[in-house]
Parts: C-alpha cells; sequence; structure tokens
C-alpha cells in the first residue's frame, strides 16, 4: 500500500471508495474512523462523511517523521461489516 504524504500543518480529505464485492449490494448504514497510533499531536479525523459507496474524512494534524494507520469501520445494511485502512506518513514540506 502506498502511503499518503501530509503535511503536519494540511488538513486534507480523502475517501475510501468501497468495491461492489465489498458491499455486495448492501448500502453502508454507519462508518467509524480510528487512528492508530493514537497521540497527543497525532493524526486526528473530523468531518466524516457516507456518500452512497464511499465514507471518507478530513485528516489534520501528526507528527513530522511518523506513520500513521487510519483505518475505517463500517456497518452494512445487511448486518455484516469490513474494513479499510490509509496508511499516512506525516513530512514537514
Amino acid at each position: 500500500m502506498t502511503p499518503i504524504i501530509k503535511d503536519p500543518e494540511a488538513l486534507l480529505r480523502y475517501t475510501i471508495v468501497w468495491p461492489p464485492g465489498v458491499t455486495d449490494g448492501a448500502a453502508i448504514t454507519s462508518a467509524q474512523w480510528s487512528v492508530e497510533p493514537d497521540e497527543p499531536g497525532g493524526v486526528a479525523t473530523s468531518a466524516h462523511f457516507i456518500g452512497g459507496g464511499e465514507t471518507g474524512a478530513q485528516f489534520g494534524g501528526g507528527i513530522a517523521g511518523r506513520v500513521y494507520r487510519a483505518i475505517c469501520h463500517v456497518a452494512l445494511s445487511d448486518g455484516r461489516s469490513a474494513d479499510r485502512s490509509l496508511v499516512i506518513r506525516v513530512e514537514q514540506r
């Protein structure tokens, strides 16, 4: 997986497009984002959204030189759930 490069001062929006094989005709009913590691000054999420087969959030902060994993956990209308993640590397630009 290719990491996303992010400046610590940037507030950026990223989207996950869920493939039809994951949703299999079900709707995404909720999406919860988390970031690992969860640390003071680390990458934080805000402005979460669901739009059809896509989920996303804004990402801010982060400590230069650190790598974070942002995980999106979705619940589907048929009772199933799934996870996808993004790798974010923070670099001073």
